[in-house]
């Protein structure tokens, strides 16, 4: 699976390199989001411009960061959906639950905003 995983100083990119977020690839970025919440990563942005598909098990892994950072109080931005990947999102209405940008830079902007917001 193709994965990069960038730090910053206040939040983790991770940006997704496969064109199919399916059930052959879903299981490792569950993983990936496990890891990250172990090493004490709260605040994380999953850059999915490269992923033209996705089915369940994707929206179950996207769901388990979600739920990861919301636990620990942190923030789950997702950026570069693909028409077919925001149609999925729509349909299974996780528009209205999880956090959506256009591009990864938005999404960088949202997360410090966010971050100051929570500092104040």
């Amino acid at each position: 699976m193709g994965l990069t995983v960038t730090n910053k100083e206040k939040y983790t990119v991770i940006t997704f390199d496969d064109e199919k977020l399916d059930s052959i690839v879903a299981p490792d970025l569950k993983a990936q989001f496990v890891l990250l919440s172990k090493e004490g990563v709260k605040n994380i942005i999953v850059d999915l411009e490269k992923a033209k598909y996705c089915d369940s098990s994707g929206l179950s892994a996207l769901l388990v960061g979600n739920r990861g950072a919301r636990d620990a109080d942190g923030i789950f931005i997702i950026s570069g959906l693909q028409p077919m990947v925001e149609k999925l999102i729509g349909i299974s209405q996780l528009d209205k639950v999880l956090t959506i940008t256009p591009t990864l830079s938005e999404a960088e902007d949202y997360m410090v905003m966010e971050l100051l917001e929570k500092e104040i």
